[in-house]
């Protein structure tokens, strides 16, 4: 072991070119893999965050048709009515479907919040009172609105966290009071803060709490904006009542923009989202099926909504990322391939370069298993102190990729200890050879090698 270190030390600009392929595997290894951890968790994460079971019914805003259509001579068939996604749609599907377990209608609008002198958009956002335990939103402080505030509209909320640091970063925001458009909103509870990212809510139904206003639905629909009631409004204002027999007639026609045709893409939805929560994994399809079926039913056969299970799209994209994950590992393996070949190749030059040197040692009374020893406790020193570099430089790298890019690396033990164990093995695997060949050389032919 002695004369293996000596021999290191004598080349070490050689042993650090050989150790670098170790190096550079270990640390992709290391690096990968945390990758790899970190979108597993921020996937767990999202899952959590949307909800188990959850169904989630958003309407479909019809588009306006083309100028060319309705330019056109040819007559078209007429459209079926329908109110769009509505508070009645929400309790038919809690009172008719017995696999439902928590419902919640979703309903929200973007404007500024104002605070002692304080102003920021946000968004504020009716919901019911299940919404919370829909969507797993544990409270920090406070608490959430209850039945009765539910029930009578009451001008209270539950507020974000970045809601909190913006407007009561030195204060108790619990019973204090905010301006959301015309409306003060007495505060009664504060979230706690969610990790998830803005991107990561994208079509998968998660929910980033952290600036957002919850209201109860009826405070939304009773204070601040009812698009049910102000469609049908607006319908009674294009009411054309026409005389009989050619006489005259009376029409009333609302001005400006309010005289939108049936075909417009006017948003006459009540709700902008029902969020259902059925009891059973195994209930999702059968629940899917005979919502689809009823809102159809009272929607005059119209397909004005879309479901969607954002459990099944999320764990999806999760496998979609398990996937990735054992490309990157590969990756990173044939990387630590690469480099025990190089050890490999090392060792065999080193073997040629001491060959007297092996026949001088035999000579002198060294067995088979000395010179064996000798060469493999070189390779296994080199890839073992590779191993060691490449841990600290791949746990460096999870950190800055974190720094720089902001993507979840999450360390983990196992790879650590797998990574190191498949270096050491490297050394030993790859390093043998060498040494079983310097070992089976002729000690007289060794000596008189030039």
């Amino acid at each position: 072991m002695e004369i293996a270190f000596e021999s290191i030390l004598a080349n070490k600009l050689r042993s650090m070119l050989t150790a670098l392929g170790i190096i550079f595997g270990v640390a992709a290894v290391i690096s990968m893999m945390a990758i790899g951890n970190g979108a597993q968790q921020e996937i767990l994460d999202q899952i959590k965050m949307v909800g188990v079971n959850n169904i989630i019914i958003t309407p479909i805003i019809p588009e306006e048709e083309s100028e060319s259509a309705s330019t056109a001579n040819t007559p078209t068939q007429s459209k079926k009515f329908s109110r769009g996604l509505t508070m009645l749609d929400a309790e038919s599907i809690r009172d008719n479907v017995p696999t439902v377990k928590v419902i919640s209608p979703e309903i929200s609008m973007t404007a500024s919040v104002v605070q002692g002198g304080t102003q920021m958009k946000s968004k504020v956002v009716g919901v019911s009172k299940e919404y919370f335990q829909l969507f797993n939103m544990p409270i920090e402080d406070g608490y959430y609105f209850n039945d009765l505030q539910e029930e009578d509209g009451s001008a209270v909320c539950v507020i974000g966290a970045n809601i909190r640091a913006r407007f009561f970063p030195q204060s108790d925001p619990i019973n204090q009071y905010i301006k959301f458009g015309a409306i003060w909103l007495k505060v009664i509870g504060v979230l706690e803060r969610n990790q998830i990212n803005v991107s990561a809510s994208t079509n998968t139904g998660v929910n980033v709490t952290n600036d957002n206003i919850y209201i109860p639905v009826k405070t939304y629909l009773m204070r601040f904006n009812n698009r049910a009631v102000a469609q049908t409004k607006r319908s009674e204002a294009t009411m054309i009542m026409g005389g009989r027999g050619g006489g005259g007639g009376m029409m009333i026609i609302a001005s400006g923009s309010e005289s939108t045709s049936a075909t417009s893409n006017v948003n006459t939805n009540q709700l902008d989202k029902i969020v259902v929560q059925v009891k059973e994994t195994q209930d999702l399809t059968a629940s899917v099926e005979i919502i689809s079926r009823m809102l159809e039913r009272r929607h005059n056969q119209t397909m004005d909504f879309e479901i969607t299970v954002p459990e099944l799209l999320l764990k999806q994209q999760q496998r979609t990322r398990e996937v990735f994950n054992i490309v990157l590992g590969a990756i990173a393996g044939i990387s630590l391939l690469v480099g025990g070949i190089g050890i490999m190749n090392i060792m065999f030059a080193t073997v040629m370069e001491r060959i007297k040197e092996i026949g001088t040692r035999m000579a002198i009374g060294a067995k088979k298993m000395d010179i064996v020893m000798q060469f493999l406790s070189e390779a296994i020193f080199i890839s073992v102190t590779g191993g060691l570099a490449g841990i600290i430089l791949g746990v460096v790298a999870a950190k800055l990729i974190t720094h720089f890019t902001g993507i979840l690396t999450i360390m983990s033990i196992s790879s650590i200890f797998v990574s190191f164990f498949v270096s050491a093995s490297i050394g030993i695997i790859f390093g043998y050879s060498p040494a079983k060949r310097a070992s089976e050389r002729d000690p007289i032919e060794s000596l008189r090698y030039e």
